[in-house]
């Protein structure tokens, strides 16, 4: 198994009900390391650029405007398949569908304030990290 790093965001719904500490606690506890770390308040033009892919859905504009509405916390994690790891314990988008003890499960609210972002793939991780921490900002 590889060590890998990923980005992890918890979501301004979950900063609202200061509940970023049971948040990070599920991944720590699930072997992922907490190795950069930043709470901070997106722009528009910020989050426009992180979910710019989906620039052509039709939920992106919500999607943005939800980012923006309240502060985040970025984090990048690192373990053994940290990706896979990450999305595991974060459970489905929906939390409806998610397993029980996941993060989604637990503390979302509906599928679009579903308190937490995650990497879906190592070249994604890559791409996502670099836009949220320059790199003498991942200390471990």
């Amino acid at each position: 198994m590889a060590v890998e790093r990923t980005l992890s965001i918890i979501k301004p719904d979950a900063t609202e009900r200061n509940i970023t500490g049971k948040i990070i606690d599920k991944l720590e506890s699930a072997g992922l390391r907490v190795v950069a770390q930043k709470r901070v308040r997106w722009s528009q033009a910020e989050a426009e650029a992180f979910y710019g892919v989906h620039r052509e859905r039709p939920f992106f504009n919500d999607l943005v405007a939800f980012m923006t509405s309240g502060p985040i916390v970025m984090q990048v994690l690192e373990g053994e398949n940290a990706v896979a790891t990450n999305r595991e314990v974060m459970g489905a988008t929906n939390p409806a569908d998610a397993a029980a003890g996941t993060i989604r499960k637990e503390y979302a609210v509906n599928i679009e304030a579903n308190s937490v972002h995650g990497s879906d793939s190592a070249e994604n991780a890559a791409a996502e990290i670099s836009m949220c921490f320059a790199d003498s900002e991942l200390v471990g």
